[in-house]
């Protein structure tokens, strides 16, 4: 990785003082966020360094990369085995549900629930658990080739680096299980909780920095470890930054230097058309973690076309990037994301060539220009 340790954790600690600042700053009033300045997106928080985190002696498996465009090497670090190792990797998963209580001046309480029963006699939760981010039974023919019958995020993965892949077809990157564990509550203060309708809809809308920083106590009363992978999944919530909604998702990590726990939260819609419907924030940020697990790709790492956030490029195309995908009777949106060359990788490194796993056309910053 390019850069050191110290300019990182010297960057981290920047970071970490604005959201302090932050967080100080809101008053004991409710929350402000302005109606008229909705804009649906997703954020990527910096690794945050605890120091003297005690953590386990297991830690994620990652891989590091590197490619070269005009002349200048761009470095990378994502989950798994290198593809030309020809292996598989599994990371175990788990679901964290998350229920969001919203208390308004008169004490009346609205509950966001992910054990809330959807249309299809499913819970949120089981719908996200069955949905094709986890289930392995869907094939993937990208442009007419085909890259595997897998999990979405692995199916990407495997397109991505499909100039190795075709030839090392033992390659994986797999989600395992996912166990969910016990739903937790929470109950933001007024001053980073309250509901709006920014699509038409009531929805919770939190404070992003409030909703991260009660994350690491519920890892560590959870026992999760560093090797896993910790998916918060909340209802019709969205996350707000500096009052502006709506954020769908993020990931981030926190721990150690060394190690560093990757987590990520994703919200689930249950409004068909709006953001982050169903499973769309989720295969977003799976796909995020997947190709900067650690948030640390920023660190003098920037590519002609940014860091490898994968989803962000195509969050506001038609229906958000996603595409429709029917699995056990329901359709499931998951966004497309952008590949490698995207960032200026050589385009033999993808499956066609292609600049996303769907292979969009892309005109804001291809291949590095």
């Amino acid at each position: 990785m390019k850069g050191s340790l110290a300019r990182f954790l010297a960057f981290t600690l920047v970071i970490c003082g604005c959201l302090t600042a932050v967080a100080i700053g809101q008053d004991d009033g409710d929350m402000k966020w302005n109606p008229d300045a909705v804009r649906p997106r997703f954020v990527t928080l910096p690794g945050r360094v605890l120091p003297g985190a005690v953590v386990p002696a297991s830690t994620l498996p990652t891989w590091n990369g590197s490619f070269t465009y005009s002349g200048t090497n761009y470095s990378y670090n994502m989950v798994g085995t290198a593809p030309s190792s020809n292996s598989s990797t599994t990371v175990t998963t788990y679901i964290i549900p998350v229920k969001i209580v919203i208390t308004n001046r008169r004490g009346v309480k609205t509950t966001f629930d992910p054990a809330h029963v959807l249309s299809n006699g499913k819970t949120v939760i089981t719908n996200t658990t069955t949905s094709p981010i986890f289930d392995k039974t869907t094939t993937y023919v990208q442009g007419g080739v085909n890259v595997g019958t897998t999990q979405y995020i692995d199916a990407f993965q495997r397109a991505n680096f499909w100039g190795t892949v075709h030839t090392d077809s033992n390659y994986h990157l797999l989600l395992g299980g996912p166990t969910v564990l016990a739903e937790q509550t929470l109950s933001p203060p007024r001053s980073y909780g309250t509901t709006g309708s920014p699509f038409g809809f009531t929805a919770g809308l939190v404070d992003i920095n409030w909703f991260d920083a009660q994350l690491p106590a519920i890892m560590s009363r959870l026992g999760v470890s560093q090797n896993t992978f910790p998916i918060f999944l909340t209802y019709d919530v969205y996350l707000t930054q500096g009052g502006q909604c709506c954020i769908g998702g993020y990931h981030s990590s926190e721990g150690s230097l060394s190690n560093l726990q990757a987590y990520a939260h994703a919200t689930y819609v249950d409004h068909p058309g709006d953001f982050a419907q169903d499973v769309s924030a989720l295969s977003h940020e799976v796909g995020e973690w997947a190709d900067d697990p650690l948030v640390v790709n920023y660190n003098g790492n920037n590519t002609p076309c940014g860091i490898l956030e994968v989803g962000d490029p195509l969050e506001n195309n038609a229906n958000f990037g996603a595409y429709h995908y029917v699995l056990n009777g329901f359709t499931y949106n998951l966004q497309d994301l952008v590949t490698l060359p995207y960032f200026g990788a050589p385009p033999s490194t993808s499956v066609n060539g292609f600049f996303t796993f769907q292979g969009e056309g892309l005109t804001v910053c291809q291949n590095g220009s």
